[in-house]
């Protein structure tokens, strides 16, 4: 969008005397017309050459087999039984095998999972290399009927830049499963330490789309142009898994400590 972009917004007191409004890093002008409406016009930059769609690859892995032999633990704090971390070393070593090793890890604080990752860390260099944030809220959420899918889209949109490519989610069930069966329009089972592994293409991992909205004089702007929109904070992220839609992801397969690959 080259020049100046124009937006309507409703019935407004009229004026003659126009307002500028030089917010960084577009400056805009308002401009009261003498039917009552008030125009705004952005000076835009020009725009930068639209990215190209890529392969984005997503793995819904839950944690390892943890151990109930500690009863005065509280369930956050369980750490893996001696299968589950066999399996985490089968596992992490599989995803190897297939090409698929994360560039960016978001996964629970719980220590069953804080195990699994660090078990697969010592195994493979590539998940070591990865960045890594450890979600709180990763292990309550996944607790909670149908919320998960939707909480994962915006933490990923949070967390991930544009030249990420495979991003690992580490998690819980129930959540991990509904999302993985949300995700792909596909019923999903995932056991402990099975990955499933998604993928999707995309520009980015979210992207602007037009809002409607109300400003605090209560009137309505429709507007589609991010630059405008950034200027006043409404930011509106659309993942590029959203722009597939749920069920638009296809699922590759799973990876299991038993399966063949």
């Amino acid at each position: 969008m080259n020049g100046s972009a124009t937006v309507a917004v409703g019935i407004c007191p009229s004026t003659s005397k126009p307002l500028s409004i030089g917010l960084s890093p577009i400056p805009i002008r308002l401009r009261w017309r003498r039917r009552r409406c008030l125009m705004i016009e952005v000076e835009a930059e020009p725009t930068r050459p639209e990215a190209q769609s890529v392969s984005r690859r997503l793995i819904l892995l839950r944690h390892a087999k943890s151990s109930w032999n500690y009863p005065a633990l509280r369930d956050h704090d369980r750490p893996l039984s001696k299968i589950g971390r066999a399996d985490a070393v089968v596992v992490s070593q599989k995803l190897q095998h297939v090409g698929w090793i994360p560039q960016l890890i978001l996964s629970s604080d719980a220590l069953r999972t804080r195990e699994t990752l660090n078990i697969m860390q010592k195994q493979v260099r590539g998940f070591l290399e990865a960045e890594v944030h450890f979600i709180s809220s990763f292990y309550s959420i996944a607790a909670m009927d149908g919320q998960t899918a939707e909480h994962l889209q915006r933490t990923i949109c949070q967390y991930s830049r544009d030249e990420i490519l495979t991003i690992m989610c580490m998690g819980h069930n129930r959540g991990w499963e509904e999302a993985a069966s949300m995700f792909t329009g596909a019923s999903i089972e995932l056991k402990t330490c099975n990955a499933a592994l998604l993928e999707a293409t995309g520009k980015s991992w979210e992207e602007w789309s037009g809002l409607k909205f109300f400003l605090k004089t209560g009137y309505m702007i429709d507007a589609a142009y991010a630059g405008f929109l950034s200027l006043f904070s409404f930011k509106k992220k659309r993942k590029a898994f959203a722009v597939a839609g749920f069920g638009g992801w296809k699922l590759q397969g799973i990876v299991t400590p038993s399966s063949n690959l």
